[in-house]
């Protein structure tokens, strides 16, 4: 959905969402359309009311990059490709050839960066599909080429699925800013973005709080009042780097290329940069041609990529998660995301699965109680060449991308399973452990563990007698406050609240999520409070007018000097 707020929009977002179906061609799948405000807000509840005209409903597809980058690749095994996983290019090899006094590139000096080992790959041809990176590896050929890679940080942030419907995305291509701002459903959640700023090349770009802040202000211009933006709703955020292109041989040097660029450099070395997910297929097509026509290959069939099923994709129907969910006892959420994830390998994946040990499901324990991830993932991933943790988190499943903390939780799981299974030692098991935690630093862990985690500005006293005011009012003494706890402690305070208020409270404030407010949150509440870090906190707004009876001692000058 394309909101719109003037109605002068109305006719130019249409023009241009029309032109998008008119090149979809025959890959549209639904027409767009302009609806009213009414329609619209029955489309999108959670959308503002306030100045809406109407909006444009669009259709676009969705995927899960990470299981399509994997199955590209077991697809070209399938077709007789040799794949070197976890390995680095060092530099590129070459050799003087017939006549020609230059050299040509045949290969590259390569590194596998978990065992060590330094190797030769040689080629008739060597190609530089290495997205962000691309201007390194063509600085190997040539260190004195012109860069044609502008690196390009977009972050994003994962929230609560209650932030946008289950079928419905929203979209604004025209900010205040002229930035791009969406917010859409995805693998169960919803996913909110971008920013787009220069960047230095990293292999973790981490995401910082300003960007984090900056996604949530404006979708807050978007959401109706009924909805909330807080931050403690982020489960995870990441940062990840746009590889944009400018043509050398364009006459507008500073012009970004908006779809794939292909070079030959003098030593033969193809270099295939830019480009899309929507248009792989051709951009891998584009590069073969020029690897064939530079190299002079004898290729001995046509491309076969049109109309290639992926692995996992012969034979899949919608409704193939039945299947799983009969013959294996599956829970019906488990299925339907074996299914979608593995298409037609799913079956091997569910051989794999353990007993519950319930009467239902009858095998597949999951990883996290909140995703239907399972064990049996952990060990088929293996088959799909995971080698370390983080393969598994974030490029096999995208559990690392959904919830940053979930996957934290489940390391533990998957390094006794993975550990078990590539025979680690025990420093190995610890080593991948502490570079698993690593990565979900750079997934926005460390960001929120930022956040959460406000200086206690307090002497001792004045903790002894915070200590002392929680523990009394800890009725239940599970060390930490409930819901009854908190309204006890308000009703002191002679504010009344309902038990509609006192959940938003404690969701509020509850940052590890345990429906209670422990004495570290209690102490970060009130030492917030005390130096007006939480000032828009609406658990703040109502403590902080009683902060001073909860702080004042009893004067005794007027009390005849009583203890």
């Amino acid at each position: 959905m394309l909101p719109v707020y003037r109605w002068w929009q109305l006719p130019y977002f249409w023009a241009g969402i029309k032109m998008y179906d008119l090149v979809s061609g025959r890959q549209l799948l639904r027409s767009s359309y302009v609806v009213g405000k009414k329609k619209a807000l029955e489309l999108f509840p959670m959308l503002k009311k306030e100045k809406l005209c109407g909006a444009i409903i669009y259709y676009d597809g969705q995927h899960n990059d990470a299981r399509m980058n994997l199955a590209i690749a077991l697809t070209a095994v399938r077709h007789g490709a040799s794949v070197a996983n976890h390995v680095e290019v060092l530099s590129l090899l070459k050799k003087k050839e017939g006549d020609n006094e230059d050299e040509v590139v045949c290969g590259a000096h390569v590194r596998d960066v978990i065992t060590g080992e330094e190797f030769d790959v040689h080629a008739k041809c060597v190609v530089n599909a290495t997205g962000p990176f691309t201007d390194a590896v063509r600085q190997m050929d040539n260190p004195t080429g012109t860069k044609i890679c502008q690196p390009s940080a977009g972050v994003h942030i994962v929230l609560p699925e209650y932030y946008s419907p289950t079928n419905m995305g929203l979209l604004d291509p025209a900010t205040s800013d002229g930035r791009v701002i969406f917010f859409l459903p995805w693998e169960g959640k919803t996913i909110a973005g971008t920013t787009d700023s220069p960047t230095d090349l990293s292999y973790n770009p981490s995401p910082k709080e300003a960007e984090i802040q900056f996604i949530l202000s404006e979708i807050k211009h978007y959401l109706s009042a009924d909805v909330d933006v807080r931050r403690g709703d982020v489960l995870a955020a990441w940062s990840g780097i746009r590889p944009l292109v400018v043509d050398p041989n364009s006459k507008n040097t500073a012009s970004i290329a908006r779809n794939h660029l292909i070079l030959v450099s003098k030593s033969g070395l193809v270099t295939i940069a830019g480009g899309k997910w929507t248009t792989y297929r051709s951009m891998a097509t584009d590069t073969m041609e020029a690897a064939i026509k530079a190299r002079g290959l004898k290729p001995a069939k046509e491309c076969q990529t049109d109309g290639l099923f992926l692995e996992g994709g012969e034979g899949f129907t919608p409704n193939y998660f039945i299947r799983l969910v009969q013959d294996f006892g599956l829970e019906v959420e488990v299925a339907k995301h074996l299914a979608r994830t593995y298409g037609n390998k799913a079956p091997e994946v569910a051989k794999l699965a353990n007993i519950t040990g319930s009467r239902w499901p009858v095998v597949g324990k999951r990883l996290s109680e909140e995703f239907p991830f399972i064990e049996a993932e952990v060990r088929y991933s293996i088959q799909e060449y995971a080698c370390t943790i983080v393969d598994f988190l974030a490029r096999r499943t995208r559990l690392a991308f959904l919830n940053a903390q979930a996957a934290a939780d489940a390391i533990p799981k998957i390094a006794d399973i993975m550990g078990k299974e590539l025979h680690w030692s025990k420093a190995k098991k610890q080593a991948e452990i502490e570079e698993a935690q690593e990565f979900l630093g750079a997934m926005g862990l460390d960001v929120q563990e930022h956040v959460r985690r406000v200086e206690v500005n307090f002497s001792d006293k004045e903790i002894q007698e915070y200590e002392r005011k929680f523990q009394k009012m800890n009725k239940s003494k599970r060390g930490c406050l409930n819901s009854f706890d908190l309204k006890s402690m308000l009703k002191e305070m002679g504010e009344e609240v309902s038990d509609k208020q006192l959940h938003e409270l404690i969701a509020e404030v509850d940052t590890n999520r345990n429906s209670c407010v422990e004495l570290d949150e209690f102490l970060q509440l009130m030492s917030a409070l005390k130096t007006g870090a939480v000032a828009n906190n609406r658990f703040a707004v109502i403590i902080d007018r009683h902060h001073k009876h909860l702080t004042e001692q009893i004067p005794v000058d007027r009390s005849g000097g009583g203890l």
